[in-house]
């Protein structure tokens, strides 16, 4: 990148004491910082371009009823605001949700498959003291119409081709399926409630496997050999050796066509993995990096929310955290020095 750079840590000015704050989880955003913004999301942008990737944008507020077709997601993720009118809006807390709506109405009768991209803002909740983002941009894509594994295969294709025009070089896509952990679950205990079953799959979220043996334990459904089996399942992380052992089928399939594409040494492949948004059906994927112990972005397949808006489409997409994926970028540099 030209110019001047920012000392490290790379956002500095951030840290000075405010004599006016801001909210918790938000900041200013100063021109030697905005300016490497914008040479990534040019970089990221001509990568989706070139893929025939179209750019869109949706408003930054949607109708509660709306959002809340897409699950029960929305009203722990949601800023709500009440018009003058008295329609209860939601703030854009996920992209994908309504470029599904937009794909459902707006491109009714287009020939599938349908290819966007974006850059824009969600604004989220955050909790105290965790070191969350109440407002940060995603620039990401969707692949609707296109089904697995093919879709998939794309997807993933492309967000490599992504993160090296951000200037990475160094990062590993984690691969899992939303559903293979949850037919396990089930497999063993069709007769979880609800409560319990949501449980232990927030624990399986947090990767807390301790927590997990702890859940599976607490129902009184599960003998020692199944709560073995799915902590093991949870625990799962490999390549191709991984899929073979569980008997992953989907994987395999998608694990193919990665290696005839030649981006399947950029995968790992973990039988644990969930996203924490409700609509996910198939492959999910998150992003990583060694400088930083959190997911750059992720995303996954939802074959079943345009048909929520009024259009059936099998769809898959991702998107990155432009704060996470510029420090990525920095630290990579600096460490090239």
């Amino acid at each position: 990148m030209n110019g001047p750079k920012p000392n490290a840590p790379a956002f500095a000015a951030g840290s000075v004491a405010l004599a006016t704050p801001v909210p918790t989880g938000s900041r200013d955003v100063l021109p030697e910082e905005m300016a490497e913004l914008r040479e990534i999301e040019r970089g990221v942008l001509e990568a989706f371009l070139s893929a025939g990737y179209g750019e869109v944008a949706t408003p930054a507020f949607e109708y509660d009823e709306t959002m809340r077709l897409a699950g029960p997601e929305t009203a722990r993720n949601a800023y709500r605001v009440t018009d003058k009118n008295g329609e209860v809006l939601v703030a854009r807390f996920d992209c994908t949700i309504p470029i599904a709506r937009l794909a459902a109405s707006r491109f009714r009768s287009a020939e599938p498959p349908l290819r966007f991209c974006y850059l824009q803002s969600v604004l989220r909740p955050v909790e105290p003291k965790r070191g969350q983002s109440r407002e940060y941009v995603q620039i990401g894509m969707e692949l609707m119409g296109l089904p697995a594994p093919e879709g998939d295969a794309e997807a993933i294709v492309l967000l490599v081709k992504v993160l090296k025009a951000a200037g990475l070089t160094d990062f590993k896509i984690a691969v899992g399926d939303a559903r293979f952990f949850t037919d396990s679950l089930d497999s063993a205990n069709a007769s979880l409630t609800p409560e319990r079953r949501t449980a232990i799959l927030y624990e399986l979220q947090t990767r807390d496997l301790v927590g997990l043996r702890r859940e599976l334990a607490a129902t009184g459904g599960f003998d020692d050999a199944q709560r073995d089996e799915l902590v093991g399942l949870a625990a799962a992380r490999g390549g191709r050796e991984v899929l073979d052992r569980h008997a992953a089928d989907r994987l395999r399939q998608l694990d193919d066509l990665l290696r005839d594409a030649g981006v399947d040494d950029r995968v790992i492949y973990d039988l644990g993995l969930v996203r924490s948004l409700d609509y996910y059906t198939g492959a999910v994927l998150e992003v990583f990096v060694p400088s930083d112990g959190f997911a750059l972005g992720g995303g996954g397949r939802y074959d079943e929310l345009a048909g929520k808006f009024g259009r059936d489409l099998a769809a898959c997409g991702f998107a990155l955290n432009m704060e996470r994926l510029h420090l990525a970028v920095l630290a990579e540099r600096e460490a090239a020095k």
